[in-house]
């Protein structure tokens, strides 16, 4: 499909890829899009249903994979999540850069579909920052939190792979790493905003 390149970032939870993702945003109204994921999990206090999440239950979920109808998808502390490929295309129909926050797991499988996006990891400068971020949110138990680090480990040794990501940005101070990454982007920001003006 024609226009402005996908971004598929990812990274950890606690790594900060919501924080620069909603700044990004804010920043270039009319830009991007986020594509908006599907999952079996309970909305936490405040998502909304097809802003944050499509919240869906396991068997439509289930049913859509087998359809075909999911670029990606994986299970997650007992949750399935997936990126559709409809989500993907309302944002691309409206000419905006789509944004995609999917796990290691589904990093590999958008590898396997000709979709071309940039790969961005946003990693966390150390285990114990991650670990104190995430105990800081006090929104898991201990052994949710214990999961999440246990997924963090492995999406941090991943991510080091050569081939994986264009690119990999520590995000140990917030200003630097949002500079670093609107320079990633800024060949598909332009192209976006020549097209609108």
């Amino acid at each position: 499909m024609s226009g402005p390149r996908p971004v598929v970032l990812s990274g950890p939870s606690g790594a900060g890829k919501s924080t620069l993702m909603k700044r990004l945003m804010k920043d270039h109204e009319g830009v991007f899009g986020f594509s908006v994921s599907h999952t079996t999990r309970n909305p936490r206090p405040g998502e909304e249903n097809g802003k944050d999440y499509h919240f869906i239950t396991r068997e439509a979920m289930q049913e859509g994979i087998q359809r075909g109808d999911f670029i990606e998808n994986a299970e997650f502390s007992g949750n399935m999540y997936g990126t559709s490929k409809a989500a993907i295309e309302d944002v691309q129909a409206q000419n905006l850069i789509c944004i995609l926050d999917v796990d290691i797991q589904g990093v590999r499988r958008i590898k396997e579909t000709d979709l071309n996006p940039i790969y961005i990891s946003i990693q966390a400068p150390s285990m114990e920052i991650l670990e104190k971020r995430l105990r800081d949110r006090q929104t898991e138990s201990e052994d949710s939190l214990q999961k999440r680090l246990e997924a963090a480990r492995i999406d941090m040794e991943l991510s080091k792979e050569p081939g994986v990501f264009d690119v990999v940005i520590i995000n140990d101070d917030l200003e630097r790493a949002y500079e670093e990454l609107k320079e990633i982007l800024n060949d598909e920001i332009q192209k976006v905003q020549e097209t609108k003006s």
